[in-house]
């Protein structure tokens, strides 16, 4: 497990949320550019990957957009 900081989009609050992920892999990803989320972390959930490229939190999400139905 990797604990990842972000800045939300949304709040401007800074987060931090544990994933299962290396620190080489999300190198890769900031580094390279142009890569696709879901293609370089597959095992991440939706909401996992919306944090990495938001910085958004689930809470943070429903609190703004509501819950999936």
């Amino acid at each position: 497990m990797l604990e990842v900081t972000r800045k939300s989009i949304l709040s401007g609050n800074t987060n931090t949320m544990a994933l299962d992920i290396s620190q080489e892999h999300l190198d890769m990803y900031e580094q390279v550019g142009g890569l696709l989320v879901q293609a370089v972390f597959p095992n991440l959930s939706k909401e996992e990957r919306e944090f990495l490229i938001s910085g958004i939190t689930p809470d943070e999400w429903n609190n703004t957009f509501g819950e999936e139905e």
